[in-house]
């Protein structure tokens, strides 16, 4: 049977050796045992853009035990020698930038532009995290006991299991295995099946790098089929996941048997709160940013923003001039808004407007699929939203923004709270005291303040309740990765 021919964008590539299709096991570039393939279009155009492996449930038990023959010399290595291979892997992130976003986009669909800003995120915590291998001290203890002397000192867990999600999937993988690695643990990464080549790249440099056999592995397929092993696995100690709480749920359910450390970086749904007194022009520049990044498929996305309602017509008026703007296009071309990942995505922004207009709201600009193809939808903007709509309830995970008014700080407060979600909340104020008064009663694990971006490989990124547990980035991030030892020791 003749093959498709490939998406385009391909032929951008300077090195066309970091497009695998391949899985990667304890150092090899393995085909699965079965055959079986998973292919991968391009969201943007519908185009082919090649296959990877579907390996089994054995085949991931494989790249468990290979970490775990890996792990002892690997976490024997001095620090400085881990960082040393986690620079030279930043080193060939940094040189292979425009190819591996080039991959990404051809892949996820993201703007270009937004894949270059991803890449630069990925590399910034590997290099953060080669800096911090050199740093995993802990305070001494004054001993307590007569003649007993008393160490305390961080060791790392072992194997680390990796899912990630497709709406990063470069910048989730590093702030992982960067973390993971640094720490001295060995990882075994189950990139999404929509978004495998860009985990593929990573693994290609880190070979490059120097990243010695079995350190690093790449389990291509179904989760469906080679998670299981992972939670399953008494190997595993630690795993490590962003996705969707649901999802999150079942893993914390299937890793109990066997004690597992969980860091869960699981959904958001963000309120975006605008006082009275707000710059409006900043508030909208930003509400913007924080709504239609990667289309808006991300978990810090605005999803319900809220506004006080002496300004509630002009916010509204003005971002949904500036929302009815907004680009819209393939990936490659760079426009604002690309594609949205699958069918399903597309469906659930029809089926929460839907919902809404069922509920009387108005539609101030979009609504529909975007004529520029199957994936793509409009960006839209719903006004006077009611706090029972379908759009308040759950994550959009696409390019609607739902606007609704309060009338009191304390109302506001508990609008933003009403939700079992806890990962990001924003907030747009020139009321120093009433900024300090709100983001003490906002019950979520980050607060942008006048703001957008507020993220970045020196700070802890994680949020509470259903959001998740324990951060990532900072050096919170490697220490997940680690146990605490304490040594007794007699010397009288």
């Amino acid at each position: 049977m003749r093959r498709p021919s490939r998406a385009p964008g391909l032929d951008r590539l300077q090195d066309t050796r970091l497009f695998k299709e391949f899985a990667y096991l304890d150092g090899s570039w393995t085909a699965s045992a079965s055959g079986q393939v998973i292919a991968v279009t391009d969201p943007g155009t519908g185009a082919w853009i090649g296959s990877v492996p579907a390996l089994t449930a054995a085949e991931s038990e494989t790249a468990i035990e290979a970490a775990s023959r890996a792990f002892p010399a690997w976490s024997a290595r001095l620090p400085q020698e881990r960082a040393k291979l986690l620079r030279a892997w930043f080193d060939q992130i940094v040189q292979h930038r425009e190819d591996l976003a080039v991959l990404m986009t051809v892949e996820q669909g993201k703007p270009i532009s937004e894949a270059r800003g991803e890449i630069d995120y990925a590399a910034s915590f590997v290099e953060f995290y080669a800096e911090e291998a050199k740093r995993a001290n802990i305070e001494s203890v004054t001993s307590h006991l007569p003649g007993a002397a008393m160490t305390v000192s961080r060791a790392p867990m072992g194997v680390a299991a990796l899912i990630t999600p497709w709406n990063f999937p470069s910048a989730m993988i590093t702030r992982k295995a960067a973390a993971a690695l640094a720490a001295g643990c060995t990882v075994v990464i189950h990139p999404s099946k929509e978004t495998p080549f860009s985990a593929l790249a990573l693994a290609e440099l880190a070979e490059r790098a120097g990243l010695p056999r079995g350190v690093v592995n790449i389990v291509t397929g179904e989760a469906t089929e080679v998670v299981p092993p992972m939670t399953a696995s008494p190997l595993v100690r630690v795993l490590s996941f962003t996705g969707s709480t649901e999802i999150g749920r079942l893993l914390y359910q299937q890793s109990a048997g066997t004690i597992k450390s969980l860091i869960l970086e699981l959904g958001g749904h963000a309120p975006y709160l605008v006082f009275a007194d707000a710059d409006l022009d900043r508030a909208v520049d930003a509400a913007l940013s924080a709504k239609f990044a990667t289309s808006g498929q991300d978990c810090l996305a605005a999803n319900r923003i809220l506004i006080e309602r002496p300004v509630y017509q002009a916010f509204a008026a003005k971002f949904a001039e500036r929302v009815a703007s907004l680009s819209v296009g393939i990936g490659l071309s760079d426009p604002v808004i690309g594609p949205l990942i699958n069918e399903k995505a597309v469906a659930k922004q029809e089926a929460q407007i839907s919902d809404a207009q069922a509920r009387g709201v108005t539609v101030l600009t979009g609504g529909s699929r975007h004529a520029a193809g199957p994936l793509f939808f409009e960006p839209t903007v719903l006004s006077d939203v009611p706090h029972d709509a379908l759009i308040f309830r759950e994550e959009t995970f696409g390019p609607i923004a739902a606007l609704s008014p309060f009338d009191s700080e304390e109302e506001a407060v508990a609008l933003a709270n009403a939700t079992e979600y806890g990962l990001v909340a924003y907030l747009h104020s020139t009321d120093t005291a009433r900024i300090a008064r709100v983001t003490r009663r906002l019950e979520f694990g980050m607060i942008a303040v006048n703001r957008t971006k507020i993220t970045g490989a020196p700070v802890p990124f994680g949020g509470c309740k259903q959001s998740g547990l324990g951060r990532e980035g900072s050096r919170l991030g490697m220490e997940a990765f680690m146990d605490v030892k304490y040594v007794c020791q007699e010397v009288s």
